[in-house]
């Protein structure tokens, strides 16, 4: 502001002085001060990685075969009432036994098919597929 307009105002100096933005001033500042964390906090979040989650229930791996992007976190969840255990064919990675409830994540990182099985039964298998990043 201008030393003339100060001078011309109305407003005594002491309440201009104490108050020195409008509330809408004072959001919008407040908005574009926060701009940056949010946008760090974002661009760290999609770093991180999607997640995805596959279901075991009634023997079976829900879904069967599961595309996702690099840096995706995919867990599987365990919801029969006996233990499995998740084992990559290619042995990249491998859970202990999960009891019912329990989970298991891993983190793919590289494009590529990933065949994995139960390791107590043998017969329940899936596939995750990373694809390049689009």
């Amino acid at each position: 502001m201008c030393a003339w307009i100060r001078q011309s105002s109305s407003v005594p100096v002491a309440r201009r002085a104490g108050r020195r933005f409008s509330a809408p001033r004072q959001l919008l500042v407040a908005g574009l001060l926060a701009l940056p964390l949010w946008l760090i906090a974002a661009s760290s979040a999609s770093a991180a990685g999607a997640a995805a989650t596959i279901q075991i229930e009634n023997f079976t791996f829900t879904p069967a075969e599961l595309s996702v992007e690099p840096g995706t976190t995919v867990t599987w969840v365990n919801h029969d009432d006996i233990p499995h255990l998740v084992a990559a064919t290619d042995k990249g990675f491998r859970s202990p036994p999960l009891d019912t409830d329990d989970h298991f994540s891993f983190t793919f990182t590289k494009p590529g098919k990933f065949d994995y099985f139960c390791a107590l039964h043998p017969r329940m298998t899936g596939t995750v597929v990373v694809t390049k990043p689009k």
